[in-house]
């Protein structure tokens, strides 16, 4: 039962995205990939849309299992992955040719709004109030917004080629189930995570763009990820790892250290039917 999230979810996904897609591709947000082919965008809306035609079926049979369907931590991880998804929304509708912190700072400077300042405030915002709904210190407060804030920036960062964001966050849930041995932080997350996998193939598949929606989804997905399952230590090592990732994003291409890294160039590239043909 706990698993019906992610199974409705990703059902309501499966009938969505076909349509979505088309309507995304013949849209003003459609955008080109780093191959130059103009794709729908943003993909990452199609999660957002699915998740919440799932909801109703799934509160329907809460009311109806006494509610033991639904996990608790439903109410916050909703609030804090949807308002992201919002504020990636805006940026995909809104957002300048500025990117990374130099140049988002350069236009705030230059007294240009910015839609990524907007979200870095926003994202941050949403992350320390939802991480007073969680009990805990003021330590474990800290460390978990830290978290959510740096994940969702770095999956922004690594949303550069075909399917890397849904793979990174594939591979961190899956690292840290079977590390932890603790599967409820997957169903907890089930609304978000049975669409991803459904996007995400259309995105690996170069038949459309996550966009900032679905890569700041995904990274809040992440974020929330590391906070249900790390202990106090876990996080402190989340945090430096993240906080590594970023400041190195900022000044160093990651696209460009993957193709130096052969078993990362190899993971990165699977399942890409384009990279196939070029090789």
């Amino acid at each position: 039962m706990r698993a019906l999230p992610l199974i409705c979810s990703f059902l309501a996904a499966l009938i969505i995205t076909p349509a979505a897609r088309r309507s995304l591709a013949a849209g003003p947000l459609a955008r080109e990939n780093f191959r130059g082919a103009l794709l729908a965008a943003p993909l990452g809306i199609v999660i957002v849309a699915a998740a919440l035609v799932a909801l109703a079926p799934l509160a329907l049979a809460q009311k109806l299992a006494g509610g033991t369907l639904l996990l608790p931590e439903l109410v916050w991880i909703a609030a804090f992955v949807l308002g992201v998804a919002l504020l990636g929304l805006a940026d995909d509708a809104l957002s300048g040719p500025e990117r990374g912190w130099r140049g988002h700072v350069a236009a705030l400077r230059a007294g240009r709004p910015d839609t990524g300042v907007l979200k870095a405030l926003g994202t941050l915002g949403l992350a320390l109030a939802v991480m007073l709904a969680r009990a805990g210190d003021t330590e474990r407060f800290l460390l978990g917004a830290a978290v959510l804030v740096l994940a969702t920036n770095v999956f922004n960062l690594v949303d550069l080629r075909p399917g890397r964001a849904v793979k990174g966050l594939i591979v961190l849930g899956a690292a840290l189930t079977i590390a932890s041995g603790d599967v409820r932080p997957l169903w907890a997350l089930g609304l978000f995570v049975g669409p991803t996998l459904v996007v995400g193939f259309y995105d690996l598949r170069e038949q459309g763009l996550l966009g900032d929606t679905g890569a700041s989804l995904l990274g809040a997905v992440a974020g929330v990820w590391l906070v249900l399952t790390l202990s106090a230590a876990g996080l402190i090592v989340a945090v430096v790892a993240l906080a590594g990732i970023s400041v190195y994003g900022e000044f160093r291409s990651i696209s460009a250290l993957i193709d130096r890294a052969p078993l990362l160039r190899q993971l990165d590239s699977l399942g890409r039917v384009n990279d196939a043909f070029d090789a």
